[in-house]
């Protein structure tokens, strides 16, 4: 049974699903692989125009398989020290995968995003929660710390750093309607609508032009590191004007609000 799931369920939509739902998706490395693998192969799938991702059953990601980590690749020969090191580098490219994809990614929270299930949902762009979603960033309450795949980095730019500094070394669930209070959600919707909402949305961005949604996204995510405001300003000008001027977008939006009609982007 494959433990990562690729769907296509409306045009150029395509829906990952991590498919271990016994193990509540756990992150074990036989499921974290593959689905660093199909992160690469839907980023370059020039069909997609934006991903949902999901979990099978009632949990979206329960963090660390504390019963079996699974097979850890390339590792013969290493010592415990590097194994460490190793996977923990293949964690931490599924995180950053997230943010290399060309398309943007929702997150269709379904249930509990536990410890490194909490780190994968903030790293999605977008996250729709159902009713019975909640976050815990575990590590804390098992002797660790909290901080793992960035987390400590997205969290608080996501909600403001008092509330992660909180939620983080309380341990505490965060209920889905908590959620969409503080941000960390965009909203909640009831369970067995959560993936038809996911669709609905991703189908609106579709609408637009591929050059404008892409360029959004990475402005986006650099806008969070970038150095100053005026810095990100200037990236952003040369953003805008590199749409605007090897493209007809601007002209063709005109044009079909005009006519009363939905554009045709040709970019």
């Amino acid at each position: 049974m494959s433990f990562v799931l690729i769907d296509k369920p409306r045009p150029h939509v395509t829906l990952i699903t991590l498919n271990r739902p016994e193990r509540m998706n756990a992150m074990a490395f036989d499921v974290m692989v593959p689905f660093r693998e199909a992160l690469e192969e839907v980023s370059a799938d020039n069909d997609t125009r934006v991903v949902v991702i999901t979990g099978a059953g009632r949990g979206f990601c329960s963090g660390a398989d504390l019963e079996s980590s699974g097979r850890i690749p390339g590792i013969k020969g290493l010592t415990r020290t590097s194994i460490a090191r190793r996977s923990m580098e293949i964690l931490d490219d599924v995180i950053l995968g997230l943010r290399k994809m060309h398309q943007p990614v929702i997150g269709a929270i379904n249930g509990a995003a536990i410890g490194g299930g909490f780190c994968l949902s903030v790293a999605t762009d977008i996250r729709i929660a159902s009713d019975a979603a909640y976050f815990r960033a575990a590590g804390i309450n098992n002797g660790l710390t909290a901080t793992e795949l960035g987390i400590s980095y997205l969290l608080p730019r996501a909600i403001g750093s008092s509330r992660a500094f909180e939620i983080m070394l309380s341990g505490r669930d965060v209920e889905a309607a908590e959620a969409e209070r503080i941000g960390l959600v965009s909203r909640v919707v009831p369970e067995e609508k959560l993936l038809d909402e996911c669709f609905d949305l991703a189908e609106r961005i579709i609408g637009f032009s591929r050059v404008g949604v892409e360029i959004t996204k990475r402005m986006l995510w650099s806008g969070l590191e970038a150095g100053s405001m005026q810095a990100h300003m200037d990236a952003e000008g040369h953003a805008q004007l590199y749409v605007r001027l090897t493209t007809q977008n601007f002209e063709e939006a005109i044009i079909a609000r005009k006519e009363k009609r939905v554009p045709e982007y040709k970019d």
